[in-house]
């Protein structure tokens, strides 16, 4: 399969003039430049960036893996940098069928991070609380 080909599939946005450079600029010390929901997702972020992307629900949307506590215990020790937070094929709401932990974590980040617009994307940055800090499974810390 060509690279064209798998970035439609997988909707790679390796075109996109904002998202690879920005994220090259995080830091090495993350284990995951972004969480999406289900791999294809996480699958087409990667490729656009070659970067480590984390898969939220495995396959498909519909296995409960991480937890709510997981993700935010993962957010508190600094491993993740940015939520894929929407539109289709990027995490959270394109997924058909996700589990109770990804509208969980999905609406954790949206309710205590500020998001980002990148070529129409939406993404949280998750070192940029909207108030205070966030403190695993304690939610939000003022």
């Amino acid at each position: 399969m060509s690279s064209g080909t798998a970035e439609r599939t997988l909707n790679a946005r390796a075109g996109d003039p904002d998202w690879s450079p920005r994220c090259r600029k995080t830091p090495q010390s993350y284990t995951w430049v972004a969480a999406a929901v289900g791999s294809q997702s996480a699958a087409g972020l990667q490729i656009a960036t070659q970067l480590p992307v984390m898969a939220i629900d495995g396959f498909n949307g519909s296995d409960p893996s991480p937890t709510l506590e997981q993700f935010q215990q993962y957010v508190a020790d600094g491993l993740i940098h940015y939520f894929a937070g929407g539109g289709r094929g990027f995490g959270g709401m394109g997924q058909m069928g996700g589990s109770s932990a990804s509208s969980e974590i999905t609406a954790w980040v949206q309710e205590n991070f500020q998001s980002v617009s990148i070529d129409g994307t939406t993404f949280y940055d998750l070192t940029q609380p909207v108030h205070g800090q966030v403190a695993a499974n304690q939610g939000l810390v003022t």
